[in-house]
């Protein structure tokens, strides 16, 4: 099944002078199953593709199918519960919300996704003991190292089960045995839930794992590689 479908999506950041077409007619789709790795260098239009494949920017041009519904036919409440449910995100730069624990951080998106109390706990149990990141559930966020963080916001984008996980640079702050823990669960989601994989790299690390490779250059996707 097809999870994610983008169709001809362009999008331009920046005003004036300083706009820079990010995004040029870029189609892709990810099924469940597959670990697809956009592959590209800083500048390329990773970060921007994934933020619209998310919903989190409005394309220019295009269109952005999740799980087989329109994100900008929907009202913007269901909107945002669609995505709560459906999407897993991975940012390069964790966001965890400081008032809370790491163990916190990672139940309030298993609440917010529609789990019970008791089912939110015990998915988040299992995603802390499947990352590693047991002895980091009570502290909080300025008690941990970048890497550590990192780990704690993939934790957060799998806890639901989602059926897409976007993932900007997610081993980018972790040395080899924890980077290849973070890419053995990204893998987990697709092979045994069945989840759609969108992981937007330039680590080498990650490949072994990946079902396809897709380049993007100067926001163009070269869906023959």
């Amino acid at each position: 099944m097809t999870v994610l479908r983008m169709e001809g999506v362009s999008k331009t950041r920046g005003d004036g002078a300083h706009a820079t077409q990010a995004l040029r007619d870029a189609s892709l789709s990810v099924a469940s199953g597959e670990v697809v790795l956009l592959e590209g260098a800083s500048g390329a239009g990773k970060t921007t593709l994934l933020a619209v494949a998310a919903g989190l920017l409005t394309p220019d041009a295009g269109r952005v199918l999740l799980a087989g519904r329109s994100l900008a036919d929907l009202p913007p409440a269901q909107r945002r519960r669609h995505r709560a449910q459906v999407i897993g995100f991975v940012f390069q730069r964790s966001n965890l919300l400081a008032q809370l624990t790491a163990w916190e951080n990672v139940l309030l998106v298993a609440l917010l996704a529609g789990r019970s109390a008791s089912d939110a706990r015990q998915a988040t149990t299992d995603v802390f003991e499947q990352l590693e990141i047991g002895h980091l559930a009570p502290r909080g966020p300025d008690e941990l190292s970048g890497g550590e963080e990192q780990r704690v916001g993939v934790a957060r984008a799998l806890v639901h089960r989602p059926a897409l996980v976007l993932a900007d640079e997610p081993t980018g702050n972790l040395d080899g045995a924890a980077g290849r823990v973070v890419a053995e669960a990204l893998a987990s989601c697709a092979k045994a839930r069945g989840a759609a994989i969108l992981v937007a790299t330039h680590d080498a690390r990650l490949e072994p794992f990946a079902t396809r490779r897709v380049p993007i250059v100067d926001g163009r996707l070269d869906q023959g590689h």
